[in-house]
């Protein structure tokens, strides 16, 4: 059944499921080697073979004859491509920096800092995407020479990387049914490469595997989740380290190392037959809430939601679901919203269905509770607690937020590229 049908209510203004993080990138081992040159006998420039320059880069030398001094650049991939979004270091190969000037093409200069023993020079932001830069490099050599060097290079463009967004934010705390969650922003075309330089570890230890999929605009993601619920108190650190790494003709930008906290177990329960929702927290009951869920044809999601993000007030109108005709209907502001799905599934104060709770389902797939309920509710849960609705029909989708736990573990981890 289309998740239009089943999803209810989402709000006209959609809430982002994932805060995007643009993209990122940090320093790769690999260079960019800038071509030495030397001034010949005669007077004619002669340059010197460097078999990683850039094509077109010209380098001056002040210093007289074989001038060995030369600088390298990073991060970059290749030893050619020059990676942005970090700041630019600089380095001498030979001697120590006296200066360095880099410019871009429109005329603006990169800021930046000598260290102390002229080791090093690191600008002071980040190096622009697809931008052509020039530096130049004063050189104090080893054996006394002074020299200059001239180059230019350019970073990749956005067009030509790929990078992923994810689902965690350093130092937060989430609930004990998060799974970790990355959408690439571009087609991954060796999933078992990208899933290798991927890692969640945590403290205790557990069981946990990848497992990829389509998300639901189509495009690659990959969710980590242990085999069970985290237990309350668990540290767990996401390491992604893609920087330099080919993707058919795209290359990887990010290097990340999140940590995270779990927090105390909230673990509700929905029975639709029932209609109520009974709330554990550390593993116990500490309320049973009467309901309203799905009517016939608009049932509530079967299996594990998990919580996707809470919102005191949004608009609920059914046309951002694709319900029209009798079933239609603009609630205007609706009160104390928790969300479950991207397609529109919430648990929310329903005053409308007064009466109702505990006794029939009438929503068009919502959780509805009465407002002092909803509020009760919306206080006690917060990201990446699930909630478990049972006796229902049709599951929620592995896709549709996060419904891993509706997979079982052999099927879960046949889901790795690796396994």
């Amino acid at each position: 059944m289309q998740d239009s049908r089943r999803g209810h209510m989402e709000p006209a203004e959609r809430r982002p499921r994932r805060r995007r993080l643009g993209f990122a990138a940090l320093a790769l081992a690999g260079v960019v080697t800038l071509a030495a040159c030397s001034q010949a006998a005669n007077g004619a420039s002669k340059e010197s073979p460097a078999s990683d320059s850039k094509p077109g880069s010209e380098v001056d030398a002040d210093s007289g004859k074989n001038g060995s001094a030369a600088v390298t650049v990073s991060p970059a991939t290749d030893g050619k491509d020059v990676i942005p979004g970090e700041p630019l270091t600089v380095k001498p190969s030979d001697g120590k920096l006296t200066s360095v000037t880099v410019t871009a093409s429109d005329g603006k200069t990169l800021d930046g800092s000598l260290s102390s023993d002229g080791t090093s020079w690191t600008s002071s932001h980040a190096t622009g995407y697809g931008a052509t830069y020039t530096l130049k490099a004063q050189l104090a050599a080893s054996d006394g020479k002074k020299t200059t060097r001239t180059s230019s290079f350019t970073t990749l463009s956005k067009d030509e990387i790929f990078v992923g967004t994810y689902n965690v934010n350093k130092g937060s705390t989430v609930g004990v049914a998060l799974p970790v969650s990355i959408v690439f922003n571009k087609a991954i075309h060796d999933k078992a490469a990208v899933e290798r330089k991927l890692s969640v570890t945590s403290s205790p230890a557990v069981e946990g595997a990848w497992s990829w999929m389509k998300d639901r605009d189509g495009k690659d993601r990959v969710d980590y989740r242990p085999k069970e619920f985290w237990k309350p108190g668990t540290k767990v650190k996401l390491r992604m380290d893609l920087v330099g790494l080919k993707n058919g003709d795209l290359v990887g930008t990010q290097k990340r190392e999140i940590d995270f906290t779990i927090g105390k177990s909230v673990v509700s329960t929905v029975d639709v037959v029932k209609k109520t929702m009974t709330v554990a927290e550390n593993g116990k009951v500490v309320k049973t809430l009467p309901v309203s869920t799905g009517k016939k044809t608009f049932e509530t999601w079967n299996g594990t939601m998990v919580v996707l993000s809470k919102v005191p007030t949004i608009r609920m109108n059914s046309a951002t679901v694709g319900i029209f005709g009798p079933e239609a209907y603009d609630l205007g502001a609706v009160k104390w919203d928790v969300q479950l799905t991207p397609s529109g599934t919430y648990a929310h104060a329903a005053p409308w269905n007064e009466g109702k709770f505990g006794k029939v389902n009438a929503s068009h797939g919502c959780i509805g509770l009465s407002t002092a309920n909803a509020k009760w509710f919306y206080d006690r849960v917060n990201y990446g607690d699930p909630v478990t609705v049972i006796k229902s029909t049709d599951t929620v989708a592995v896709n549709n937020g996060y419904g891993a736990w509706n997979v079982d573990w052999e099927s879960w981890k046949k889901g790795s590229a690796l396994a």
